[in-house]
């Protein structure tokens, strides 16, 4: 398919370094949905590792430190076996402290990391594996987390180029509209130029939306348009979504994995830490309404493209 292909053409800068892989870290109860994942993530060219295939030493210390220290990314499978286990909470525990790049996993339903398990994985989104049903689509949403939390790589030869566009766009769950820049500017009185937010029928260079983790709190998170490279804010005075050229507390934002949805998307509601509000698309009689909502319901889930 185009996004298998488009997903392979940016596994450069994985599979050109040489010895790193994408760890696979889990309690045993669920090994077999972990192996399937393997396969699957090996097939589409990932560089994966996991004890049981080739990972395992005489010594489970060393296996996991040799897991750890030669990983690119690390993908805890989150289920309440795994934060009760000494060895996870020492194998994860080693990867936080080496600074490793995290994609965490849930995989059991109506688990909720607490604890050792909850502060690593605070503010960090989980990729869903819930339901083994959706095993084609968890695999193709977690392949998608991994290359946003790597990096932007370059494209191999004889493959169809992807879009030049980085980031995450943001696509309504319920009425499929993109997130995008209208290219209409209005002046505000007390904060300048703002840039006004539209819903698009598909993604476009605006849709898209690069990541900055706030320092001070791992929580937060500031979102810059890759074609503008202004920033998502929310005025709860005016319920209005728009987009300028500085960052400050009405720009800061929280990304949540969403709960209730269980098809395996990377499916997450938006919200607005000075406002706070949830970012939803509610239908009205002329269209479609960007918005701030105070009570989280289905029109908040958005889900990452």
């Amino acid at each position: 398919s185009t996004v298998h292909l488009r997903l392979t053409a940016r596994l450069h800068r994985l599979t050109a370094m040489a010895g790193q892989h994408v760890m696979l870290s889990y309690q045993w109860d669920i090994q077999d949905v972990v192996k399937k994942a393997y396969e699957k993530l090996k097939s589409q060219g990932f560089p994966v590792w996991m004890d049981i295939e080739g990972g395992m030493s005489s010594n489970i210390n060393d296996s996991m430190a040799f897991g750890v220290d030669n990983a690119l990314v690390i993908c805890p499978f989150m289920t309440q076996k795994y934060a009760e286990s000494k060895n996870c909470k020492k194998e994860l525990n080693y990867a936080d402290a080496q600074d490793k790049e995290i994609v965490p996993i849930m995989g059991e339903a109506n688990f909720k990391p607490s604890g050792w398990l909850g502060l690593i994985t605070a503010g960090l989104l989980w990729m869903d594996f819930r339901n083994p049903e959706n095993m084609d689509t968890s695999v193709e949403s977690l392949g998608k987390e991994i290359i946003h939390r790597v990096g932007d790589v370059e494209i191999q030869k004889g493959l169809p180029e992807p879009p030049k566009f980085n980031g995450r766009a943001f696509r309504s769950a319920v009425h499929n509209k993109f997130l995008a820049e209208s290219g209409e500017v209005k002046t505000h009185p007390a904060s300048g130029s703002r840039s006004s937010l539209v819903l698009r029928d598909k993604p476009e260079a605006t849709s898209y939306w690069s990541e900055v983790r706030d320092t001070s709190n791992k929580d937060i998170y500031f979102y810059r348009n890759f074609a503008t490279n202004l920033f998502l804010g929310y005025d709860p005075n005016g319920d209005y979504v728009y987009t300028k050229n500085a960052q400050y507390g009405a720009e800061q934002w929280n990304l949540v994995s969403d709960d209730t949805s269980t098809n395996g998307e990377r499916a997450v509601v938006i919200f607005a830490v000075f406002g706070q509000r949830y970012l939803a698309v509610k239908k009205t009689s002329s269209g479609y309404k960007l918005t701030g909502v105070p009570i989280r319901d289905k029109d908040c889930v958005w889900v990452i493209d």
